[in-house]
């Protein structure tokens, strides 16, 4: 496991642990971002397992504390599609987490088991999203069982 991934891999400790906060309702009209999720893990995603996507209008959720997903959607099938409406701010970001036990709330911490996942061209980093008024920007998300939350902690594997 090589620093950078580790790091980004603490970074996720946060990326659910707040509920989503209220924004305020300026935005950029009609702007979309429709993901096109592909868990190619070896957990069963159904209604019970599910997958929840989550859109972030900063990387501040990198630092793991305080920063709030502006939506979060889920998901219950390995491939899916989830649509993003009503923005307020460009770029934004996307992290994945399946919910191995199906025990989670999406308000509390990830239980121990969960994957967890984040949008990324460079490993490491998240990868910014340019959304445009009127425009639905189209994205093909992938994630796998690499990162799973133990003990709290996020472990690559």
């Amino acid at each position: 496991m090589n620093s950078k991934t580790f790091s980004a891999a603490m970074a996720l400790v946060g990326l659910f642990l707040t509920p989503a906060r209220i924004i305020s309702q300026d935005s950029l009209a009609g702007a979309k971002i429709e993901v096109h999720m592909h868990y190619a893990g070896a957990g069963k995603v159904d209604e019970k397992h599910k997958i929840y996507v989550a859109l972030w209008d900063s990387t501040d959720f990198m630092s793991g504390g305080g920063s709030a997903p502006v939506q979060v959607t889920p998901i219950s099938s390995k491939d899916g599609t989830v649509v993003f409406e009503n923005l307020k701010k460009s770029p934004a970001y996307l992290t994945s987490l399946y919910d191995a036990k199906g025990e989670w709330d999406a308000a509390s911490a990830p239980p121990d088991g969960s994957v967890v996942g984040m949008y990324s061209t460079n490993p490491g980093e998240p990868a910014p999203i340019e959304v445009k008024t009127g425009k639905t920007t189209t994205v093909e998300f992938t994630f796998d069982d690499t990162v799973t939350m133990t003990g709290g902690q996020p472990q690559v594997k």
